[in-house]
């Protein structure tokens, strides 16, 4: 069962995530009965994720600001200011921040990934060791444990997703 829930800006919870960028949690699976969970993440320039799947979760890019390269699939977009990307569960993504910072909203439907998020990134309310970051060993780790399921490394923008993890999982379109 969900209740109605207001937070305002500086009460969210902010992780340090990929590119020492910071993921806010807006909603998470608790405040919403599990129906789903919402995220803002500011990443600074050449901010790439590995290509990846949900395996439970859709989700759902807004770009407030800035520019990435977005891989679904065997396909490629650059997406701008105001674009939105849906990426459904099962289905290789990844993105690559081009612009010199990216600010970007996400939804995922059913909730879930943000304990993958908490479990890789660093929570903001405690302080960091200095030789911390976001590393491929941390983000195995808590893709294992959370259900995400991690396909490779971070794409070149010239690259694509490899034609064996695509017959693997889906196209996307």
């Amino acid at each position: 069962m969900s209740f109605p829930y207001v937070s305002q800006a500086g009460e969210h919870e902010q992780l340090e995530w990929l590119g020492e960028g910071i993921m806010e949690v807006l909603l998470d699976g608790q405040r919403t009965g599990g129906a789903l969970s919402m995220f803002r993440s500011t990443l600074p320039s050449a901010t790439a994720s590995p290509v990846h799947v949900h395996s439970t979760e859709d989700e759902i890019i807004l770009m407030l600001s800035g520019s990435g390269l977005f891989w679904i699939g065997d396909r490629r977009f650059e997406v701008t200011a105001g674009g939105i990307v849906y990426l459904p569960r099962n289905i290789p993504h990844a993105y690559h921040v081009t612009s010199d910072q990216a600010d970007m909203l996400a939804i995922a439907t059913p909730s879930g990934v943000e304990n993958f998020f908490r479990d890789a990134g660093w929570s903001l309310s405690r302080p960091k060791p200095t030789d911390w970051a976001v590393t491929p060993e941390i983000l195995e780790k808590a893709a294992a444990e959370n259900g995400q399921i991690l396909l490779g490394p971070p794409l070149g923008s010239d690259e694509m997703i490899p034609t064996a993890v695509i017959e693997r999982f889906g196209r996307g379109h």
